[in-house]
């Protein structure tokens, strides 16, 4: 490229001989050393020179190009960032880009692109063991030297340790190029860290296999969009490379491998006696001005390297039966089904639908980018389920199970037992061999896993014929322990006098292991888990408390003692929940007549009470569960927002647009990782969390279906009459069916909308029904 008369002559004493490029940052030159060395010049523009923030940067860049070795990228020779126009010199690497080569010659063959993938694994290991983050590795940044490929322009890199606090980190920028950026760095740039360098790998070797990167799009607002939230487009990739460019395009960073994953799988794919691929010859279109630093093995003779990598079990490349291991999954995640169906077609080359409403980043100097805002809501909102126990070791049932039929008895002196609102049992759990439920006017009621038996029972009112009016609700189990609360209503001079206690019980013989009241008065709160105002951790009841019900307090689980009490924001809803053994404390502010507002979501650290991080959600947000280390919650009010996934570890916060937003009297349930979307009617919406997209729409035809239970295999879905059906988890379709029983009795459906929640216990399915009732299935015989 010609010199301009505008160019200088020298720079920082160095010769200057012909002009590399330029771009929006600055002009590169070739220039030489007085000893003769070639060296490439970078010198920033003028307009940048007078900002002491991009002098900064500029100096970050430097310190983190020298951090890292010269073996893989272009190694800092020298540098002034205090000139007049700042300026970095790097030793000089002949050749071509990755990009310029492919646009002239093509996508790269296999062997090539077996030799690319071990070279940018390797340099991505050595640039993330100094510390360094590179943050824009892209074609234009990958050059195919004599030696293999050399990762340059650390331009917007950053040092690992620096917190995430740092100034530069909070301007608004987004810094990268859209089509390989990772979903984080739109989402959350402050929190970039090496996975990021990985996913765009996966979209470096995909552009080098197929021409094109697995997220293209004529628009950058749509490319954004396809980055966080659509499926990469892979056709075209060849079958070996898969099973490494595949996880490097996970969502979620930490499904990413690192950089010493990748290698070791190049690694270990190889035959016995096999060292990865090394550079075979020049690459065509390189600038033969330098002499090859070792002779490459011709191509040909790379052919014995067609099996490097592991094969795909199935040779069709897009589908969705992906036998890869997620690096953060455990054994048994790991096992799981895909959440999208057999047969679904390839959603790569599916342009995602866009929406009118849409949140805007800025992503560059010169490009805007967009998260879509999500189209879903809920109007009921639970907890994610946690796994069922294991059944009895070599059994899929508990061990000397049969199939029965329970009814507990109704609480002493009770006159609640003909239908009424507190008839039916609003919840159950498993714990050792015991199903402890409450509702219907108890704290809680214990049933034999094996045999249905109904061992003991205890009231919500210990009063017989009291006043309460409290159904009853589980806050939770643990080791042994089953946690109720208990309340006694009497009238006062001023009114009904309110006292709440909450319980903790021995799950198999409903002993009172501790009592602790946590308020009394007329605006004490319920500790009622299914209203947000307790829930269990494993360090024992986090519950509001005190007379105004303006506080809340840890109670101990092996006591019951008060561990800390902490004051309650002064909001008007706040609500405690608990996903994975934490608890977080969720509050909302409405506005616009209920469709608009902000929550703030923070989880409580257990020894103190106090907030260990606060993260700001837009709208009015409700915990769904938590799946894969991300918190997920929906929209209580607004139709039309998305999903939020707040990363536990990172705080990260990623939305999630819904392909379909759901209708408005759908309740939402996170089981399994799979949300589901369920209406009284019977309609039933499988959508995977990790795409938002539809896996299956279906009909139950179960009336007023409860939260739903799962099996890798099955959805299952039931009426408050224990109506029953079993879906197909890949499909949706009906594959078995249970019809309602009456000798449980019926509870009055003016009050009963919703049948309760299943528990699922190996093969065993638990099904509350009727009044204070249960009944148990194998879900093989459906």
């Amino acid at each position: 490229m010609a010199l301009r008369d505008s160019d200088p002559a020298e720079v920082g004493g160095y010769r200057i001989e012909d002009r590399l490029g330029s771009g929006g940052m600055g002009v590169v030159y070739l220039a030489r050393s007085a000893s003769g060395r070639r060296l490439a010049v970078k010198v920033v523009h003028g307009q940048y020179a007078d900002d002491d923030e991009f002098r900064t940067r500029f100096r970050r860049e430097v310190a983190a190009a020298r951090q890292v070795s010269g073996a893989f990228t272009a190694p800092v020779v020298d540098a002034d960032a205090d000139a007049p126009r700042p300026w970095m010199a790097t030793l000089y690497i002949p050749g071509s880009d990755l990009g310029t080569h492919v646009r002239e010659h093509g996508p790269l063959p296999p062997p090539r692109l077996r030799e690319l993938a071990a070279g940018l694994a390797e340099a991505l290991r050595d640039i993330h063991r100094a510390g360094v983050v590179h943050r824009d590795l892209k074609p234009a940044n990958v050059m195919l030297a004599e030696d293999g490929p050399r990762v340059i322009d650390f331009g917007i890199s950053r040092a690992a340790e620096f917190a995430a606090s740092d100034a530069l980190t909070q301007t608004g920028r987004v810094m990268g190029t859209p089509p390989f950026m990772s979903p984080e760095q739109f989402a959350s740039p402050q929190d970039v860290g090496p996975a990021a360098d990985i996913f765009s790998l996966g979209s470096v070797l995909t552009y080098a296999a197929t021409r094109r990167g697995p997220f293209d799009s004529p628009s950058p607002y749509e490319t954004a969009l396809r980055v966080v939230e659509g499926e990469p487009n892979l056709s075209g990739v060849p079958a070996e490379l898969l099973p490494v460019i595949r996880p490097c395009l996970e969502k979620h960073r930490k499904s990413r491998p690192t950089a010493d994953d990748l290698f070791t799988l190049l690694r270990e794919g190889a035959p016995p006696g096999t060292d990865l691929p090394r550079p075979a010859r020049p690459w065509p279109g390189a600038r033969p001005t330098e002499p090859a630093l070792t002779p490459w093995p011709d191509a040909a003779d790379t052919d014995r390297n067609a099996a490097l990598l592991h094969p795909p079990a199935e040779p069709d490349a897009e589908r969705r039966e992906d036998p890869r291991p997620r690096y953060d999954a455990t054994p048994t995640e790991r096992n799981e089904p895909s959440d999208v169906p057999a047969g679904t077609p390839s959603p790569g080359a599916e342009r995602p639908p866009l929406r009118a409403k849409r949140r805007l980043l800025l992503v560059s100097a010169a490009v805007v980018a967009v998260l879509a805002a999500v189209g879903t809501s809920t109007l009921a909102l639970t907890r994610d389920r946690d796994p069922a126990p294991s059944a009895a070791a070599g059994s899929d049932l508990p061990e000397g199970w049969k199939p029965w039929a329970s009814t507990a008895e109704a609480p002493l002196g009770s006159e609640r037992v003909l239908g009424g609102p507190d008839s039916s049992l609003t919840g159950c759990a498993a714990i050792d061999r015991s199903l402890v439920c409450a509702g219907a006017g108890l704290m809680a009621t214990r049933f034999d896993l094996a045999d249905g038996r109904n061992t003991w029972s205890r009231p919500v009112d210990r009063t017989p014929n009291g006043a309460s009016g409290d159904a009853g609700a589980l806050i939770g189990t643990g080791d042994g322990r089953v946690y109720g609360y208990e309340a006694d209503e009497q009238d006062s001079a001023n009114g009904i006098r309110s006292t709440y206690t909450v319980h903790a019980l021995a799950a198999d013989t409903g002993k009172v292991l501790w009592r602790r009241p946590t308020g009394t008065g007329e605006m004490a709160a319920v500790p009622d888990s299914t209203q947000g105002a307790a829930t269990a951790v494993p360090q024992g009841v986090i519950t509001f408390y005190g007379a105004q019900g303006d506080q809340y307090a840890l109670l101990d689980a092996k006591t019951g003692d008060v561990r800390w009490t902490r004051s309650k924001p002064d909001l008007p809803d706040c609500l405690l929940h608990s996903a994975a053994d934490r608890a977080y404390l969720v509050c909302a502010t409405v506005q616009d007549e209920g469709k608009t507002g902000r929550t703030t979501v923070s989880q409580i650290d257990p020894a103190t009470g106090k907030a260990r991080w606060t993260v700001g959600v837009e709208g009015t947000a409700h915990v769904l569960g938590q799946h894969d280390g991300r918190l997920v919650l929906a929209d209580a009010l607004d139709t039309d927002r998305g999903l939020t996934l707040i990363d536990a570890s990172s705080h990260e916060l990623t939305l999630r647009r819904l392909a379909q937003p759901r209708p408005k009297d759908a309740e939402a349930y996170l089981v399994r990782g799979t949300v589901y979307f369920t209406r009284a009617s019977g309609g039933v919406r499988a959508v995977s969390l990790r795409t938002g997209r539809t896996l299956w729409e279906s009909n139950s035809s179960v009336e007023q279906q409860g939260p739903p239970a799962a099996s890798p295999t099955h959805v299952y879905l039931a009426s408050p009459s224990g109506r029953l059906a079993a879906l197909n988890a890949r499909t949706g379709k009906i594959e078995g069916t249970r019809s309602g029983r009456d000798d449980g009795g019926r509870a009055n459906s003016m009050f009963v909308t919703a049948g309760a929640p299943l528990v699922l216990v190996g093969d065993a399915l638990y099904v509350p029904y009727g009044i204070r009732s249960v009944y148990t299935v194998d879900v093989r015989d459906l």
